[in-house]
């Protein structure tokens, strides 16, 4: 059994889809990001950077003791291995698959969520932030039209590299970007959202998202603001790592 630590954004999503694509049992645990509920010191021993989504695998390959794992991407990797699914065995193939996560956790995740801030989030006003990561947004949304309309899928076959992006690129209206000037991205986004593992890991299907992530710019309390952006992230980093573990989630410390 894996247990999931997860809330309802894209880098949540690229998770929730890929436990349903390999067929592992899990528990979802949800959380409230808005209420500040990642920083608990029991959650901070399953990541030590207070960020959702991770796991725990209770059942780890070496018979141990409950293993956690933490960044999206390692996670991917970490369940790609576990099952032998959704990472090519053929070198290059695999080594595409690797690249373009690579590229998904360096570039299209932190560029779109960087624009998805300015945009959504931050006061009014932040003109040349906006302008600097809705541009960097759109290259990247080029950078993957041009590597699909060569291939199907980011490595050739439906990989890990597939379900990291397809979350992000499911977002992008949200920052008035429209699929639509993008015709490969298109064509593979609708493959990928009629998968039964995508509607099943999203609890969508098409371009919904839930009712409290969705709002063009939101309005945010200073207590919400603090658990997003702010000074409790800051002050959570801060904290001692030898603080004792509630019981909110159950602590984990790898080796």
């Amino acid at each position: 059994m894996i247990d999931l630590h997860h809330v309802g954004t894209p880098n949540g999503h690229k998770v929730s889809i890929m436990l349903e694509e390999v067929g592992l049992p899990y528990r979802v645990i949800a959380y409230d990001l808005m209420k500040g509920e990642h920083f608990t010191p029991a959650f901070r021993r399953i990541n030590p950077n207070n960020k959702l989504p991770a796991i725990v695998d209770h059942e780890p390959a070496d018979g141990g003791g409950p293993f956690a794992v933490f960044e999206t991407g390692a996670i991917l990797v970490y369940l790609a291995e576990k099952t032998g699914r959704l990472l090519p065995t053929d070198p290059r193939r695999r080594s595409l698959a690797m690249q373009w996560l690579m590229w998904q956790m360096a570039g299209l995740g932190p560029m779109h969520g960087q624009a998805h801030h300015f945009v959504r989030y931050a006061p009014a006003g932040q003109d040349y932030a906006v302008g600097r990561y809705m541009n960097e947004a759109r290259r990247l949304m080029h950078v993957l039209e041009y590597r699909l309309a060569e291939a199907e899928y980011l490595a050739g076959e439906y990989s890990i590299a597939d379900v990291a992006c397809w979350p992000w690129v499911r977002a992008v209206r949200m920052i008035d970007i429209d699929l639509a000037g993008f015709p490969a991205v298109q064509r593979w986004w609708l493959a990928i959202d009629e998968r039964p593992a995508v509607l099943a890991g999203t609890g969508t299907r098409g371009l919904a998202t839930p009712a409290s992530y969705g709002q063009k710019r939101a309005q945010l309390t200073p207590e919400q603001w603090s658990n997003l952006f702010g000074e409790r992230m800051l002050a959570a980093a801060e904290t001692h790592h030898g603080a004792v573990a509630d019981d909110t989630v159950r602590p984990v410390r790898n080796p």
